[in-house]
């Protein structure tokens, strides 16, 4: 039982945080990595090199989180919560990159799963694009392709829609 309390403490933030990222509701992401690790306690003996458990148990909350989105056949209309946008701290003189990076997690969870997966498991997650490729069952110019259209589009959509940008913006023509 020691080695399982051991895995769920080593991973069950991280599990979460990809939970909630994709799922966008907290009893959701819960509920994801409870059923995960419950799949762990059943067949996790199977797994021959245990160094791999963390890809595993990524793997198997992605697969089961597909399988809760087919059922659902909707996703949450509930937008990110400060508990995911507090995770990135900021001091009062960053007040405008803590509002850049609220506005950030907010279009990252209106980005498609098929992008906000991966884009979510490389930079909040830091898995490598090996790791993704196997958690995804995707090969890894796919993983590739799709965090840079991810960044392309989270690009575009904060350059066309800054949260934190003066909406009243004078230009001043300086004296000759």
């Amino acid at each position: 039982m020691s080695d399982f309390q051991d895995l769920v403490d080593a991973h069950y933030e991280a599990l979460y945080r990809f939970a909630f990222s994709m799922s966008k509701n907290r009893e959701t992401a819960a509920d994801l990595v409870q059923q995960t690790f419950c799949i762990w306690a059943r067949k996790g003996s199977q797994l021959r090199d245990r160094s791999k458990a963390k890809t595993w148990l990524f793997t198997t909350l992605h697969r089961e989180f597909l399988s809760h989105a087919r059922k659902a056949k909707r996703f949450s209309d509930e937008e990110l919560t400060e508990a995911v946008a507090g995770r990135l701290e900021a001091t009062e003189d960053d007040t405008d990159r803590q509002l850049d990076a609220q506005r950030a997690l907010e279009l990252l969870g209106e980005l498609d799963e098929t992008f906000r997966a991966p884009i979510t498991l490389f930079y909040l997650q830091q898995h490598s694009y090996k790791e993704i490729a196997e958690i995804l069952d995707v090969p890894i110019g796919t993983v590739m392709s799709r965090i840079s259209r991810a960044k392309a589009m989270l690009r575009r959509r904060m350059t066309s829609e800054p949260s934190s940008a003066p909406k009243n913006i004078l230009r001043l023509q300086r004296e000759a």
